[in-house]
């Protein structure tokens, strides 16, 4: 027991945070988002993705709106009286039940011209006999708003209006609002969180006076912007107000009254009391703001859609609408009724009110009760209990299929409950604890168990590059570390005058100067993905491309030797500080084909490269003191790396090869190099062409020039001496321009 204690109490600790998230101690917002994820989920899986024939979406769509000589009514909003013919034919001509409109009317109908008219006939035809006897009578055709009000009174036609909450002094009051359901102080003393506001933008007067109902169609939209229920019951100066959804069902039902039912504690408790409304003999189930999620019947498409044009010009069949609850909405991009819903991400607002009407009749919209609550805390505390606990007793794999058996059993009923008993119940925090105490688990076996294959791969690691230490641990059945042939670039590096400095240090001195500039030099071949082959005294020998591939090693290891001389141009002031000599290093590049693996004897191995390609390198670092060059590549180097400037330095045959190679020195990466440097370096060139061209005067003048540009820079010298010496001693005819070396 006392081998798990560690780990038991960690696995209690994270129960712990899990379960004051359920007692609402505190939120972990993560857990909310992924609840909300969930629920979306299990609404798609299960909803019908049937039509439901009795309701019908009196669409304003894109047909409705084109101009009246291409068959439409024109752009929205349309004249009151063609809004007045659309009611008589709704309720003549096809005998709908009950017409909602998910359309506000706040503003007066100007269409007519009669305010134009009244205006003249106040002052440029006031004089004019006649013309306002005429007026007051064609007055009452001419006023739209009284000719859609009339045609509204006495129908079953519920309007739309919206709540808005701003600064008190800028929040709109507009038009009339309906009467409340419930009057003010129906909550006093309880703790309800019904949604509040304190404006609103409602219908005209006139036409509030004669609508049936009224309904407002603001939904709750959640922090991720998706629609998932809408306020039952909202609050405005103390009175609380039905959603058109609502009023839409209490006017087909003969408008029974809203009746709020407490169960359990109420007044001082934490817990409201209020599960359900009743209208009717139909319950509403409520949350603790009074919503009520949105029974979403399916994707957009789950109630039958008819064009307003065609009703108006009666081309649907009488027996489409008859007895039919209808809605007038639009799905018209421009008009701006369109949400994200669970099941799509463009969803027409029109629709989350017919989804409702059909759930408060169907009996069927999903709810959250209050014990929700005490299930989670319940599934929390046993399931993380026995995760914890189990996990001593069982083997990895055992734990491993428990786990996979309770997160399937847990997943499984939650969705049977929701599905046939129309009750959500938590299921992210349970989900995410059992994977985090899973997760939690299997992470501690596998980092205190196999601490000792770790502390062997560690040690291991100082010898080898890391990255062959992470390939080897990922799949150490498939890597091989036997000798294959690669193309790869190799580096040295070796310290100028080192034997001086040694000479000039005691040991322990030396030994914390070699530590000081080889680590950072290290660490910038790592940063540029290079593997240390070995230190050998001062020198490092590192290369690219393996045991990882590597298609820019070239490239990689050119900027790592230029990156490196900047680092040790960054260390004299700290060399000088502990009285150490300055250290300067000499930089050899070259790329070809090499053997790279493991090398060496039964009783030691060391993966490392061979071949000409690697002696070919070491011979360039030797010579970079001939030239007074930090770095020097090999032609195959410089020929892989197009982003940076090289100056040619000369030809040469090393010491061991027949087969003269151009060497050259990076410069810079291209567009960081200053004109002046790109000049000198073009000038070079130039000399470079006199001399292998035995133009010895011309060769002489452009060096003599270069000197005197840059006078710190030993090359020129170097080839001055060349020139001096080749004029006593002319070179063959057939003579190739380049120096062969006969040291290392």
């Amino acid at each position: 027991m006392k081998r798990y204690l560690a780990r038991i109490v960690i696995g209690l600790a994270i129960v712990a945070a899990f379960l004051g998230h359920s007692l609402d101690h505190y939120r972990l917002p993560l857990l909310d988002t992924f609840e909300a994820i969930i629920y979306d989920a299990r609404l798609r899986l299960t909803m019908p993705r049937t039509v439901d024939s009795r309701i019908v979406v009196l669409d304003i769509d894109e047909k409705s709106l084109l101009e009246k000589d291409q068959g439409g009514e024109g752009r929205w909003p349309w004249s009151r009286d063609r809004l007045a013919l659309l009611l008589d034919k709704l309720f003549d001509h096809y005998g709908i039940a009950v017409l909602g409109f998910d359309v506000v009317f706040a503003e007066r109908d100007e269409s007519s011209g009669l305010r134009v008219l009244e205006n003249l006939a106040e002052r440029e035809l006031k004089d004019v006999a006649g013309f306002r006897p005429v007026l007051e009578r064609i007055k009452p055709q001419l006023e739209y708003d009284d000719i859609f009000a009339a045609r509204m009174k006495g129908r079953p036609v519920v309007l739309g209006y919206t709540f808005s909450s701003d600064v008190a002094e800028r929040a709109p009051r507009k038009g009339l609002l309906p009467a409340a359901v419930l009057p003010p102080d129906t909550f006093k003393g309880r703790n309800i969180g019904i949604t509040s506001w304190n404006g609103y933008t409602a219908n005209l007067e006139v036409l509030q006076q004669a609508a049936a109902a009224a309904g407002h169609f603001n939904p709750w939209t959640d922090d991720d912007g998706i629609t998932r229920r809408v306020p039952m019951l909202a609050e405005y100066g103390g009175a609380y107000y039905e959603p058109l959804s609502l009023a839409v069902v209490r006017l087909l039902l003969g408008s029974p009254p809203v009746k709020p039912v407490f169960e359990g504690e109420a007044a001082g408790t934490g817990y409201a009391g209020l599960e359900y409304l009743h209208v009717g003999s139909l319950k509403i189930p409520v949350d603790e703001r009074v919503s009520t999620l949105v029974p979403y019947r399916g994707h957009r498409g789950s109630f039958r859609y008819i064009s307003v044009i065609d009703v108006l010009n009666e081309r649907i069949d009488v027996a489409e609408l008859r007895g039919k609850i209808a809605l007038v909405g639009t799905t018209a991009p421009g008009l701006l009724d369109l949400r994200a819903a669970p099941v799509d991400a463009v969803y027409p607002g029109v629709e989350v009110h017919a989804n409702l009407i059909a759930g408060i009749l169907d009996q069927n919209i999903k709810h959250k009760p209050p014990y929700a609550a005490g299930a989670e805390f319940a599934l929390l505390l046993v399931g993380g209990l026995a995760m914890t606990l189990l996990q001593r007793l069982l083997s990895p794999l055992k734990f491993t299929l428990i786990a996979m058996v309770v997160l399937l059993v847990i997943a499984g009923t939650n969705l049977v409950v929701f599905h046939f008993g129309h009750v959500v119940l938590p299921l992210a925090s349970g989900l995410v604890m059992i994977l985090v105490l899973f997760t939690f688990n299997m992470a501690y076996g596998f980092f205190v168990e196999a601490r000792g294959k770790r502390q062997i791969t560690g040690l291991f690691g100082q010898y080898v590059p890391p990255e062959l230490v992470d390939e080897m641990a990922k799949d150490p059945e498939r890597f091989s570390m036997e000798g294959e042939s690669r193309e790869m670039t190799v580096l040295f590096t070796d310290v100028r005058g080192f034997t001086t400095i040694s000479e000039g240090l005691d040991p322990k001195a030396l030994s914390l100067l070699m530590n000081e500039f080889l680590t950072p030099l290290t660490e910038i071949i790592y940063q540029h993905r290079g593997t240390i082959d070995k230190y050998i005294g001062d020198c490092i020998m590192a290369f690219w491309g393996a045991p990882l591939p590597d298609p820019m090693h070239a490239r990689n290891g050119v900027l790592a030797a230029m990156v490196m001389q900047r680092r040790l141009q960054e260390l004299q002031p700290h060399f000088r500080e502990q009285n150490w000599p300055p250290i300067h290093i000499g930089v050899g590049l070259n790329t070809g084909r090499m053997s790279v693996g493991n090398m060496g004897s039964k009783i030691r191995l060391a993966y490392t490269v061979m071949g000409d390609a690697v002696n070919l390198a070491s011979r360039l670092e030797g010579i970079t003191k001939e030239y007074g060059a930090d770095i020097i590549v090999g032609e195959a180097t410089r020929e892989l790396v197009q982003d940076v400037v090289f100056r040619e330095v000369d030809r040469v045959r090393v010491k061991g090869k027949d087969v003269a190679v151009a060497i050259y020195e990076p410069i810079g990466l291209q567009g960081e190099v200053e004109p002046a440097r790109l000049e000198e370096i073009e000038l070079f060139h130039q000399a470079l062409k006199s001399y292998r061209g035995q133009d010895w005067d011309m060769a002489e003048r452009q060096l003599m020039t270069l000197q005197k540009m840059a006078p710190e820079s030993r090359m020129w010298a170097t080839f001055l001496h060349r020139i001096a010496f080749l004029r006593a001693n002319p070179p063959a005819r057939d003579w190739d321009g380049a120096f062969t070396f006969e040291t290392k």
